[in-house]
């Protein structure tokens, strides 16, 4: 008996010994994880989502994309806001502006091939102008502004049909205008591809360099690695890793979707537990990224019913 006891003794004074080590890692592996409070969401899809300024006023976000502009690059300029009157929009900018909540307006979306596209240069510089002059810092006569002299902070690139050819060219034209501002940025660029890298649509204006954020979609049946589409947390993580690495001066925001949740339909109470994986697992992961910039939500309407963003904002 002592002969087998002191055999088992190396081992327990080893596992004593590798505890402390152990429990060394597991705390350097939180503290890397550095959530922001950042959370995005798009709003414009739903009318029942409610107003721009409610969407504000929720205290949820610290960014609101609206979404979208969606017919350009063919001498016509137009936006779909889902039945939300323009009236109104302007004001409600300027009020979440006044909260310090960045307002961005989203190009692109779920049109139809021929709704949106750039066939040549001239193309994107004009598609650059008509921003410019009716969404932006520029005032030129004859320009219709739909949001009347409210002036969204950037533009964001959700580019799902159609070449991606001069998106390269259409971002440059855009940074551009920033010569017209002093000590800041005035037309701020930001990026929302799907998860599967590289984004064909998107990857060659990314490569400008000129977008100082990227809302990477892990939504929608589309890709592998959605998050909704089965991914898993594996599926996700090996996903981000690639989009960290590919844009290191770049903000990357996680892309989800408040629909895919994992929230049933009619649930009461709170929703944490539902979220359980996405604390515990997902978030902790992604946040290691030293260019983890926070959560972007899809959208207004699913979290607003939901409560998504309720919840997800103190993990952020």
């Amino acid at each position: 008996m002592s002969t087998m006891a002191s055999r088992r003794r190396p081992s327990l004074l080893l596992l004593s010994a590798l505890l402390p080590l152990v429990a060394l890692a597991l705390l350097a592996g939180a503290a890397a994880a550095k959530p922001t409070g950042q959370v995005t969401v798009f709003w414009g899809r739903n009318a029942n989502e409610g107003t721009l300024r409610e969407a504000c006023d929720t205290g949820l976000y610290t960014t609101v994309v609206i979404s979208f502009y969606s017919v350009f690059g063919h001498g016509r300029y137009w936006g779909d806001l889902s039945g939300h009157p323009l009236s109104t929009v302007g004001a409600d900018i300027k009020h979440c502006q006044s909260k310090n909540i960045l307002v961005l307006l989203s190009i692109g979306g779920n049109a139809t091939s021929s709704d949106y596209s750039l066939p040549s240069s001239a193309s994107a510089a004009a598609v650059a102008d008509n921003l410019w002059n009716a969404h932006l810092g520029g005032r030129r006569k004859g320009v219709y502004r739909p949001f009347g002299d409210a002036a969204v902070d950037g533009i964001d690139f959700y580019i799902d049909r159609g070449s991606p050819d001069h998106y390269d060219e259409l971002a440059r034209h855009l940074d551009g205008y920033n010569r017209f501002y002093r000590g800041r940025k005035g037309v701020r660029l930001t990026a929302s591809p799907r998860c599967g890298f590289p984004d064909a649509r998107l990857e060659k204006a990314l490569r400008t360099g000129l977008f100082e954020r990227v809302h990477v979609r892990f939504y929608g049946g589309g890709d592998k690695c959605s998050y909704g589409n089965g991914a898993g947390t594996w599926g996700v993580v090996e996903a981000w890793n690639k989009w960290t690495a590919a844009y290191p001066k770049a903000q990357i925001y996680l892309g989800l979707a408040a629909a895919e949740s994992g929230i049933p339909d009619g649930a009461t109470g709170t929703i944490a537990v539902y979220l359980k994986y996405l604390y515990y697992d997902l978030l902790p992961k992604v946040q290691k990224a030293k260019n983890y910039g926070g959560v972007m939500v899809w959208d207004r309407f699913a979290d607003k019913k939901t409560g998504y963003s309720g919840v997800v904002q103190g993990w952020a």
